[in-house]
């Protein structure tokens, strides 16, 4: 006699739209938080969004969660690589690192 296997649901929802009983689950079972499981999941040519995996006895759940993205150049990288405040650093940029010749 063939046993019958049932397969989970599969659910993609967002974390928004979860039910408040699913989110304390989500909650519990990442109590540090889900950065770190996080997923990126590709839906085409530039457009994806980030998922955590929640899985009940009923269905597995891909819950959808916002990230913010921080897509500004860095400050650091705007900057010369000699801050004017360094005292000669204008002679030293200058002549490439060589010494002066005096």
């Amino acid at each position: 006699m063939a046993t019958q296997t049932t397969q989970k649901k599969r659910i993609v929802i967002s974390y928004h739209n979860l039910p408040a009983e699913l989110q304390e689950e989500l909650k519990r079972r990442y109590p540090h938080g889900f950065t770190d499981h996080m997923i990126r999941i590709d839906k085409g040519p530039g457009d994806f969004f980030y998922a955590v995996v929640l899985e009940t006895e009923e269905a597995k759940y891909l819950v959808k969660v916002d990230v913010k993205i921080d897509d500004r150049v860095e400050e650091e990288e705007d900057k010369e690589y000699y801050d004017e405040d360094i005292k000669g650093a204008d002679e030293i940029a200058d002549n490439n690192g060589e010494p002066d010749e005096e």
